[in-house]
């Protein structure tokens, strides 16, 4: 038996080019076949044939068991009606392992399990190859043969290319074959009839919820997504066949455009951002969906008539699917019929001109709309759409863009052009501002500004006290745009990387190389200094929408963060591969979150032993990373000493350690008053750390919003702290603070601070020591 990855670079050879022939045919079945079953018979008696062999099968994993869907030598009575549980047979264990299994003379073999009425008897060899869509396991395509056989490396890198194409087929098929079932079971579908226009109503402020904090001013631009067209009638007598030549340059036409924006995307941001539009290629060629057209236009429709319905159909259908993912392909849907309908219109699909910086108001961007807009003229975004992890709020969190979503009525209550103030701090918009709100918020902005231009002189300062002591001041980071907004707030590398983002910005876990891409541009991007990179951190209050999670009555007390990662050590070991690659391109330290006990350290550890030498195999020269815990329970902070014997560093995780310490969500309102960061158990705790990571001579670095309030950092400078994580726009203005501040009288207040048993006193002295610090410095300026 032979494992292997189905993934190899081998120069271009006769199997080879059988592979690409194989595809372009495979392409062709697409078009010609009717719904998922007709395509996948097709396509295995295409590949027996094309490979000389007897039997070619594809099992479909349905409801944790694989079906036997499609088959060319196996009893066609099977089809449907056979099924195994991963791990069991050959079949199961391709599945099992999600590697190509390769095995001669199958019935020795210890996983083979026989099949009633099968005549596997028959067959001596069986190559299993596993179908993934998108990271996700979704069946196994099979090869057995009369003869004994071994098959190589050739063949098999061949029939993994044939299996890869074969996966994005059998994804997009299911998908519409779903939907039709759906249709097919729904008593009665709406008209479709766009609704009636209704006369804008000026408001004078639309309330909606953050999705990228910050302000902006300016104009309203406005983009109505509608796919409708109100320039033609349905009564005009058409030509049918002219009608379906229309619809067929529209369909080409919008292919090429896809692979165009594919592209154009691609090279804006990343590949991953543009890989939506492989799903899109797919439905312009799916069989049933040109077929349900056509009947359109037999009944004597337009072919823009046509596509306007269906493609309602269509959206309507995905909306009413419980998944929350596959609702979201809705908007995919709108998107693939607004382009169609703009190549018969002849409408020009050049970039939306944005001839002046201004804010862009739409029910949702479609990603057609986000890969042609110029986004250095987007000043800042709202959506009527509540999605926080569409695809439009995913670039504006990458480029730095004041988001606001669920601001509904946006279209209908605003002018084109008209005057806007976007203040996503608060989660407002201001439509037609009056002259005084304005002012206040230019007054804003021109303080800002010149608040900023002073703060530019501590940049390239180190973070020092008036009496020399020097910190470390580094950036939280989460996105590859907060690289260049932390460069630019002088700090010195990365605290604290949340590798949860470009899994939020997926729909599908990403896999090694992807993730080692990332990551070691995070790293390159901070030559000489160090980036901790956290493994990832779901569950709470950070969910991914393609990742079945348990429901919770409590999840900040559940399944979440490093019990995630345990629980599913693939994709565990996948994300610790990829973090210890990247760390052969700088200083790189690995920090596991939500420790709350020695067995998770040392399995932890022994992952990432595992990997290091998994990697070492594989040719990579991979350095010693120190290895930290993030400490964000009271667990952690009682087993601390013994957590000390194990790790290099520790990192204070306040968000969680505050909340936990004092069972106050971060997030109700009704209690804010109970989360309070300078809680005397709070400061105990943190006095307790240092004493911990001085005795055992172990890094501590704290992390979180109580470091980047003012008054917790001065407090925790004079607790011992020396190196902080935070958000990156709060680093100059700690440089300034800091530098106004004594070491000694902070160090002082400290321990005077820790026998104060009221929290209110707590702040009310630190504050009262900064803002005499700040007088004395101003009066000596």
């Amino acid at each position: 038996m032979i494992l292997s990855s189905p993934r190899r670079a081998i120069p271009i050879t006769p199997h080879e080019r059988l592979g690409l022939s194989t595809l372009e045919d495979i392409s062709k079945l697409i078009l010609k076949s009717h719904g998922l079953n007709e395509t996948l018979t097709n396509i295995v008696r295409l590949v027996a044939s094309r490979m000389h062999t007897e039997v070619c099968s594809i099992y479909l994993l349905e409801d944790a068991r694989l079906t036997l869907r499609a088959t060319i030598g196996l009893p066609i009575g099977l089809v449907g009606r056979t099924q195994m549980a991963v791990g069991e047979g050959l079949i199961g264990y391709t599945a099992e392992t999600c590697a190509v299994v390769n095995v001669n003379e199958p019935q020795n073999h210890p996983r083979f399990h026989y099949i009633e009425s099968s005549n596997e008897e028959s067959y001596h060899s069986f190559l299993g190859i596993p179908l993934f869509d998108r990271q996700h396991l979704i069946g196994v395509m099979a090869i057995q043969t009369t003869e004994p056989r071994v098959f190589d490396p050739i063949e098999i890198s061949t029939l993994s290319t044939i299996a890869f194409q074969l996966s994005s087929v059998v994804a997009s098929a299911r998908l519409l074959d779903k939907l039709e079932r759906d249709q097919a079971d729904s008593s009665t579908l709406s008209s479709g009839l766009p609704d009636v226009a209704e006369p804008k109503e000026i408001v004078s402020v639309i309330r909606g919820t953050s999705a990228f904090a910050g302000v902006a001013i300016g104009p309203a631009f406005l983009i109505d997504e509608s796919i409708g067209c109100s320039d033609f009638t349905d009564d005009e007598p058409i030509d049918s066949q002219s009608e379906k030549d229309r619809l067929e340059d529209a369909l080409e036409k919008s292919r090429i455009e896809t692979l165009c924006l594919e592209k154009r995307l691609a090279e804006r941001l990343s590949e991953e951002d543009a890989a939506i539009f492989h799903s899109h290629l797919m439905i312009l060629q799916d069989r049933v969906f040109i077929d349900k057209l056509h009947a359109k236009i037999n009944e004597g429709r337009s072919v823009v008539y046509a596509i306007k319905h269906v493609v309602e159909d269509y959206v309507r259908a995905f909306r009413r699917i419980d998944d929350a993912y596959l609702r979201e392909r809705a908007v995919d849907m709108e998107d693939i019929g607004r382009r169609m309908l703009s190549q018969l219109l002849d409408r020009n699909r050049e970039p939306i001109h944005l001839n002046q910086p201004c804010i862009v108001v739409a029910k949702e961007l479609m990603p057609s709309d986000v890969a042609m807009l110029d986004h250095h003229q987007i000043l800042g975004l709202v959506l009527e759409s509540a999605d926080s992890n569409s695809h439009a709020v995913i670039i504006a969190k990458s480029l730095g863009i004041p988001a606001l979503i669920g601001a509904k009525g946006g279209l209908r209550h605003i002018e084109p052009g008209a005057p806007l103030i976007l203040d996503a701090n608060s989660g407002c918009l201001h439509v037609e501002p009056s002259e005084q709100v304005r002012r206040e918020y230019q007054r804003l902005q021109a303080d800002s500004l010149r608040q900023k231009e002073q703060l530019e002189q501590y940049k390239d300062r180190d973070a020092v006290t008036c009496d020399g002591v020097r910190v470390a001041l580094r950036a939280n980071v989460g996105l590859l745009s907060d690289i260049e907004i932390a460069h630019r707030c002088g700090a010195e590398g990365v605290g604290l990387y949340r590798t949860e983002f470009p899994y939020m910005a997926r729909t599908d876990f990403p896999d090694r190389e992807s993730q080692y891409e990332i990551y070691r541009r995070v790293v390159e991007s901070f030559e000489g200094q160090s980036v901790t990179i956290r493994t990832l951190d779901i569950g709470g209050d950070k969910m991914l929408s393609y990742f079945d999670a348990p429901s919770e009555e409590n999840p900040f007390l559940g399944w979440r963060s490093v019990r995630v990662s345990l629980d599913h050590l693939d994709i565990f070991r996948t994300q610790i591969e990829a973090i210890l690659m990247a760390s052969t391109h700088g200083n790189v330290k690995l920090m596991f979150p939500m420790i709350t006990n020695m067995d998770e350290i040392i399995r932890c550890k022994e992952l990432v032993a595992e990997a290091k030498q998994k990697l070492l195999a594989e040719g990579w020269s991979v350095p010693d990373v120190p290895l930290g815990v993030m400490v964000e329970v009271p667990a952690a902070i009682s087993l601390a000493d013994y957590f000390a014997r194990e790790v290099d560093f520790f990192a204070l995780g306040t968000n969680d350690l505050v909340q936990y310490m004092l069972a106050a969500d971060r997030g109700n309102s009704r209690i804010q008053h109970y989360y309070d960061s300078l809680h005397p158990a709070v400061l105990h705790a943190i006095a307790h750390m240092v004493d911990v990571a001085k005795r055992h001579k172990k890094e501590l670095c704290i992390c979180g919003e109580m470091a980047s309030d003012p008054a917790c950092f001065a407090l925790l400078v004079g607790l011992g702290l020396r190196e902080f994580s935070v958000s990156s726009p709060a680093i100059l203005p700690l440089k300034a603070l800091l530098s106004k501040l004594s070491s000694c009288e902070l160090e002082k207040l400290g321990k005077v601070l820790l026998s104060e048993p009221h929290g209110r006193r707590i702040r009310e002295r630190v504050e009262n020591m900064i803002s005499q610090a700040e007088s004395k410095f101003s009066s000596e300026a």
